[in-house]
């Protein structure tokens, strides 16, 4: 399988960029499911240059099964599950009891998940950067 590592880091950079774009425009709704998206792709990014394909959304459970010395600590995983739980009320009113999501996000809501966002695709493009390295160096994929 050809890596395109660097195909889901360029997208998640543009969905926090669009999360910021969100947050600047009084969107907050908009900036947290983006920035789930961003945090989404970014660890999608990290599996790609494993070889493994990985579906599903939930950022924390795809972190959660990295192979263990990839894995990142405990607190980066749940901002992940607070990530999580933007996929899609966000988007549907019939989520909540009456109202449409916009009515239920705050600007504390957009500033926590974007900062959470750019933690994980920091954390994950440096992952990334080390699974090449130790490929360039012939280390196995067990990545010890």
């Amino acid at each position: 399988m050809v890596s395109r590592a660097d195909d889901w880091l360029r997208q998640a950079q543009r969905d926090l960029e669009h999360a910021r774009l969100a947050l600047d425009h009084g969107h907050y709704e908009w900036a947290c499911f983006a920035a789930q998206q961003a945090a989404e792709k970014a660890v999608k990014a990290l599996y790609q240059e494993l070889g493994v394909e990985v579906w599903g959304h939930s950022v924390s459970r795809m972190l959660v099964n990295l192979p263990e010395d990839l894995r990142p600590p405990v607190d980066l995983i749940d901002k992940a599950k607070e990530l999580d739980r933007h996929y899609v009320p966000t988007r549907y009113p019939n989520f909540h009891p009456e109202g449409a999501p916009l009515d239920y996000y705050t600007r504390i809501d957009a500033e926590r998940a974007v900062r959470y966002a750019e933690e994980i695709l920091e954390y994950c493009r440096g992952k990334v950067l080390q699974v090449r390295l130790r490929k360039s160096t012939g280390e196995a994929q067990g990545l010890r």
